[in-house]
């Protein structure tokens, strides 16, 4: 995925540097919030219902504090990431059994023209999988740091 195309999922809108949840479902919640806010998510419950069963399936927090929930839903009708920083850290049931501080939630409706969903999920997985890039990623409290690191780091 070029640069460019990495960039325009990442808007400060749905950038929460202070998430205040202590548990999974509450989190996930807090993340869908600004999507709803922002009218790109039409039914909400549905999407969490979603989000929730996919957890059910096996845990998307994939370790070294860093979860990647990730869903295909009609309740939207275009591909959208909110990304999440928790200080504190979320209890999330993580591959490697450790607090979550970065998460990442893409949802995606159940066809996208351009196929984006998995690559983009691929990309995010594969950046944050460096261990410098992580832990900048993790410290950061302002969007635009944030946006430098993730798509130039």
């Amino acid at each position: 995925m070029n640069l460019k195309k990495l960039a325009s999922y990442f808007h400060q809108t749905y950038f929460l540097p202070n998430l205040q949840s202590t548990n999974k479902n509450n989190v996930l919640k807090e993340m869908v919030s600004p999507l709803v806010q922002h009218g790109v998510i039409s039914r909400e419950n549905i999407l969490l219902e979603t989000l929730y069963q996919r957890e059910t399936l096996g845990s998307t927090g994939i370790g070294k504090g860093v979860a990647v929930p990730h869903c295909r839903t009609l309740a939207t009708n275009a591909l959208h990431v909110t990304v999440g920083l928790s200080k504190k850290g979320i209890p999330y049931n993580a591959i490697d059994n450790k607090d979550v501080h970065l998460l990442f939630l893409i949802v995606a409706p159940p066809q996208d023209e351009s196929n984006l969903y998995l690559p983009l999920l691929g990309e995010i997985v594969e950046r944050v999988r460096d261990n410098k890039l992580r832990k900048k990623l993790m410290q950061t409290t302002e969007f635009d740091t944030f946006f430098h690191l993730i798509v130039g780091g």
